[in-house]
């Protein structure tokens, strides 16, 4: 039996006890008893999150498990140096250990994350990387494996984030049916955007969305940095210098990441070939739409598209 610990603390966020749900129902598929969950906290006994619900846990110390999970909170809160004990002490204790959403934070402050891939929720990614430069923050993930660390976006991509350590347990299989029975796609890819392109560059001038918009419109075109300052009605020099100011992209990366997203969502919903995807994306052929999804996504157009029509083989028979 696989024991899984999941670490609460006072004001954390009740929703990502969900998680707990996906080792149930591995259980069922099973047949058996594979995981057993046990809620663990500083001082044991009821916690309560930052709803107000308690959650009833027994206090860490000694036991060993196969895999730790560490909750994150709305709010970024300390962690005790109780805390930072016990994490340092689980990646030499433990198979793996995974953190979700701003559990992230918990993990980098025990130092489990100097020199590794990690995420979070992307509105804290940039303060992630700002207290602790040694990480290497992607924000741009729903969750991350690097080694026996593990680390999670918002709040429900602990759950993508737990049918793959279920995958990587029990086989695809059993996956696909904890994500049927939750209802919830087979799983969304590591490397799948937390949030659209427009959203992450919150342009602040009406010029600079404009000229986004255009972009966005117009994918097939070459889009030069000519076009796009002719939209705003800049000079190409004073385009580039406000563009980069006001979305801390060039141009040339913008148009390139609303390239991959129109790629994407096509990838996803149908069965074009990805020759005629890359055309209707401007990205002309297959290699250099490739080259693009491994720079955005960390995985090439295949690996997108298998993992589509995976999800949608679960969906068709749920």
């Amino acid at each position: 039996m696989k024991r899984i610990g999941l670490i609460v603390f006072p004001g954390f966020q009740v929703l990502e006890l969900a998680v707990i749900a996906a080792f149930e129902l591995a259980n069922i598929h099973a047949g058996k008893p594979v995981y057993k969950v046990e809620l663990l906290s500083e001082e044991g006994g009821l916690v309560r999150s930052s709803s107000g619900v308690s959650a009833d846990t027994r206090r860490f110390g000694t036991a060993r498990f196969d895999t730790l999970l560490m909750t994150g909170a709305l709010t970024l809160l300390p962690t005790s140096e109780k805390m930072r004990r016990y994490l340092r002490a689980s990646l030499r204790n433990a198979r793996r250990v995974a953190s979700i959403c701003t559990g992230a934070f918990g993990l980098a402050d025990a130092g489990l994350l100097d020199g590794r891939r990690a995420t979070t929720h992307w509105a804290f990614a940039q303060e992630l990387q700002q207290r602790h430069p040694a990480v290497k923050v992607q924000p741009d993930r729903i969750f991350i494996n690097d080694g026996p660390v593990w680390t999670s976006a918002g709040m429900t991509a602990g759950i993508d984030l737990v049918l793959a350590l279920v995958e990587e347990d029990m086989g695809v299989e059993t996956a696909r049916y904890v994500a049927r029975k939750l209802v919830v796609y087979h799983r969304r890819a590591g490397g799948q955007s937390q949030y659209s392109t427009l959203l992450e560059l919150e342009p602040r001038s009406d010029r600079i969305q404009q000229a986004l918009l255009h972009a966005r419109a117009n994918l097939r075109d070459a889009l030069s940095v000519e076009e796009l300052a002719e939209v705003a009605h800049l000079s190409p020099r004073q385009f580039s210098r406000a563009f980069k100011a006001d979305t801390g992209q060039s141009p040339a990366q913008a148009v390139e990441n609303l390239r991959v997203e129109a790629a994407r969502a096509l990838i996803d919903e149908g069965n074009l070939a990805l020759g005629v995807v890359a055309q209707e994306t401007g990205f002309g052929d297959p290699e250099r739409m490739r080259r693009a999804f491994l720079r955005t996504m960390g995985q090439p157009p295949q690996s997108v598209r298998r993992t589509a029509r995976q999800q949608a083989g679960a969906l068709a028979t749920a």
